[in-house]
């Protein structure tokens, strides 16, 4: 296995910087927020020399351009050419960067409360997204996120199943699932299959009341519930079991950490990343 930073975490900072800190952490890559200030589907082709060769320097990878762009499921026709423009732009940059799979959003509304003709439109556009990214030998990922099609594991197998190209694949995140309360362990691993492309890691617990630092809302089938983001071991996803089980299939891709937790940016991916070694056992952890 792989480890990245997102650099979404690092937002505060320039995308520079970021590489800098995720190298100092010990990473082996970069996953970058497709939007600014970091890089974005308008950003210059001397920008993108510039975080190449900085990458060059660094000994990072950018596996992955974590895209923005999608919502096809609910967004007019206007709107899903404009994130199929963005999409290929994207597609140019991962293509000069070395990346090998592009996050796509498929849009929402939250899988129990989603129609048939939600998944059809979102299938649509994805296979026009997988088709233009072959030539780029770019893969597709989609991540199992709360309120979106795809917020549990069966959901994201349906919308799989209407799509014709097998470089489409999901992002497995338990922070993500442990909101929807669905199944993020062993059992998420083994039914995802060939199809689990990429994981992120990061904490949430919930909460009465929201307003403090690092809390949010979000829509679940409780209706509105609060969150607090928090690191590895404070909140209440349990990450151990999807360890155990990765290590079980034999997964050898990337693991990118997003810790959202009130703390300092690198404070809080290095805590994250030391628990990370411990649960998977490793020597030096």
């Amino acid at each position: 296995m792989k480890f990245a930073a997102f650099s979404g975490v690092f937002i505060a900072h320039s995308i520079q910087e970021a590489m800098k800190l995720t190298q100092k952490l010990g990473m082996d890559g970069i996953e970058i927020a497709a939007r600014e200030p970091h890089l974005s589907p308008t950003t210059s082709a001397p920008r993108i020399k510039g975080i190449k060769a900085l990458a060059a320097d660094l000994g990072l990878e950018i596996p992955v351009l974590a895209g923005y762009m999608g919502g096809f499921s609910t967004a007019s026709d206007q709107e899903c050419e404009q994130a199929f423009d963005d999409f290929n732009r994207l597609l140019d940059m991962g293509g000069e960067l070395g990346s090998s799979m592009i996050r796509v959003a498929p849009g929402g509304p939250n899988a129990f409360l989603a129609h048939d003709y939600h998944y059809a439109k979102a299938a649509h556009w994805l296979n026009k997204c997988a088709e233009a990214a072959q030539e780029y030998q770019i893969k597709l990922v989609l991540e199992i996120h709360n309120q979106s099609l795809v917020e549990t594991v069966d959901s994201s197998l349906k919308l799989l199943h209407l799509i014709e190209h097998d470089h489409v694949g999901m992002i497995h995140d338990a922070g993500n699932m442990y909101i929807t309360e669905t199944d993020y362990g062993r059992d998420s691993i083994v039914n995802l299959g060939k199809h689990l492309f990429h994981v992120h890691v990061k904490d949430e617990i919930r909460v009465a009341e929201v307003g403090a630092p690092g809390t949010f809302l979000n829509l679940t089938h409780r209706g509105e519930e609060g969150f607090l983001q928090s690191r590895l071991g404070e909140g209440a996803a349990d990450h151990q079991p999807m360890f155990d089980a990765l290590k079980e299939v034999g997964y050898n891709g990337w693991i990118t950490l997003e810790c959202h937790a009130p703390y300092p940016a690198y404070e809080r991916l290095a805590h994250d990343f030391q628990i990370v070694k411990k649960m998977l056992s490793w020597e030096h952890a």
